[in-house]
């Protein structure tokens, strides 16, 4: 299955305006986590973003939200629900037919789709306006213990994500009672490696080129320093 096949939804205005609709409702609950990140009652229907579409501008604007989440994102979820009939997966979660369908070559436009849901929705959870600083408590705690301080942290992690040639992902993960910094390609999740992600950033071009051009420094750098919800990294926290 191509990329064009795999991101292509056919949403009109309308249905976009309904959709920018439901995400500006969704302000009004602000401490949403992974759980929440599907609708009740769905696991695969497409949940609202947990904020409006313009409430991460200037860093992310609400014209990249609308094609990222609107098109891209939709349109992964669209394909999963065509897929999943038949499949022998119906009634499971996104992340079980994730790990269901990993590492099958028969299965790799299912798990294309379903990994890159999954990712969507844990990056939209890793974002907040007014983000970004400095973590605190236990969280800090760990990455003084994994890293020596959140300055190399923050350099691993901002470099590891910059490097990541292509498309993909940059990630925080705990993996043995540790944290590290790692990169997947294109629908790659860490959980089938056995990690419990944190924290991620989206940097397939889509995710940024529309403020950024090529400029994924500037965009990664701005994501770490004003967006990250470390409320929702530290939940993550095992």
């Amino acid at each position: 299955m191509s990329q064009a096949e795999e991101t292509k939804t056919g949403l009109d205005r309308r249905e976009f305006l309904a959709l920018a609709g439901v995400a500006g409702a969704a302000m009004a609950a602000p401490g949403l986590f992974l759980s929440d990140a599907f609708a009740a009652g769905d696991p695969l229907e497409l949940a609202p973003l947990p904020y409006a579409m313009n409430a991460l501008e200037p860093v992310i604007s609400a014209k990249t939200l609308e094609f990222h989440y609107g098109k891209h994102h939709a349109g992964y979820a669209a394909n999963v629900k065509k897929m999943v009939p038949g499949s022998g997966l119906e009634g499971k979660s996104m992340e079980e037919i994730v790990m269901a369908t990993a590492g099958k070559a028969d299965k790799a436009g299912f798990f294309n789709n379903a990994a890159q849901c999954y990712n969507h929705a844990f990056y939209w959870k890793c974002m907040k306006p007014g983000g970004g600083g400095m973590p605190t408590g236990k969280l800090m705690n760990a990455i003084n213990a994994g890293f020596g301080g959140y300055d190399a942290f923050r350099k691993a992690f901002v470099d590891g994500s910059i490097g990541r040639f292509g498309s993909g992902w940059g990630w925080l993960v705990q993996e043995g009672g540790k944290l590290k910094v790692v990169t997947t390609s294109n629908a790659e999740t860490p959980l089938t490696q056995g990690a419990t992600p944190l924290l991620v950033v989206d940097v397939w071009e889509h995710a940024y080129y529309l403020d950024y051009q090529n400029r994924r420094a500037d965009y990664v750098n701005a994501f770490m320093d004003k967006l990250v919800n470390w409320d929702f990294v530290a939940a993550n926290l095992k």
